[in-house]
């Protein structure tokens, strides 16, 4: 249960192509509880999403990224993204020059460092240039982005997601969302009929033969495809604001 006198907390799971669930899940909410987003001590991610943390602690205008989403405009969000050939680049031009001053002490990012596979957790960062380094060590699936992970202060690290798919969980109040059906606060509802849980770096996913299709899905999405995990999303998030509408003061929408 939540206590929303105390601080709390956001986190992103890792979703590879699905990254967009959250963009209409943070549209929704940034509509309806705006105060639940800016109010976040902490904002966390894992692989592609701390793409999504980051761009939300850099004050980006989430709701027009939602939009973009009915467009095929989507940059890092897009399946037909090339992490290799565009990351650096396109942090480089969406980051402005003080984003490490804003995502120290906000942003929390999970890698998994090569050497030992330990997990590793950053939210201090000493420059701009640190910074895109950390997003890009979370993003680094190996094999699909490359044999040789990018570093961070010397250090080689990979994908979050292998380590620790949901930083902060462990912490109270700690709002978390994935674009998979399971535990998460705002996630997809599916019934459990033959489901299995999959436990999965922090988050339980319930899994089934339809989500290997879905996945399937990803790798060919269309205009309408992306439109829909967006919308589904922003549904989901809804759901979550009806449900905790007497705890979080607020009145749920009747529409």
């Amino acid at each position: 249960m939540f206590n929303w006198d105390e601080e709390w907390n956001i986190s992103f799971a890792g979703c590879g192509f699905r990254s967009i669930y959250y963009l209409g899940a943070l549209g929704c909410l940034l509509e309806r509880a705006p105060q639940l987003v800016y109010g976040a001590s902490k904002i966390g991610g894992a692989s592609s999403g701390c793409l999504v943390a980051a761009a939300l602690t850099m004050c980006a205008d989430v709701l027009t990224m939602a939009k973009e989403a009915r467009k095929h405009t989507l940059g890092v969000f897009h399946p037909t993204f090339s992490l290799l050939r565009t990351v650096r680049a396109s942090l480089l031009e969406k980051l402005p020059e003080d984003a490490h001053l804003r995502a120290s002490g906000k942003l929390c990012v999970s890698l998994t460092r090569l050497a030992d596979g330990k997990n590793v957790l950053v939210s201090e960062f000493d420059s701009r240039e640190e910074l895109i380094q950390v997003l890009m060590c979370s993003c680094f699936f190996p094999v699909y982005c490359g044999f040789v992970p990018p570093s961070y202060r010397g250090v080689h690290y990979m994908d979050g997601a292998l380590s620790n798919n949901m930083p902060l969980f462990e912490q109270r109040n700690t709002i978390t969302m994935a674009p998979f059906s399971g535990e998460s606060d705002i996630c997809p509802t599916e019934g459990t009929f033959n489901f299995f849980e999959v436990h999965y770096g922090n988050v339980t996913v319930l899994w089934s033969v339809k989500d290997e299709q879905t996945i399937l899905d990803d790798l060919r999405c269309s205009r309408q495809k992306l439109a829909e995990i967006c919308h589904n999303g922003y549904m989901d998030a809804l759901r979550f604001l009806r449900e905790r509408g007497e705890l979080l003061h607020l009145h749920p929408p009747h529409n």
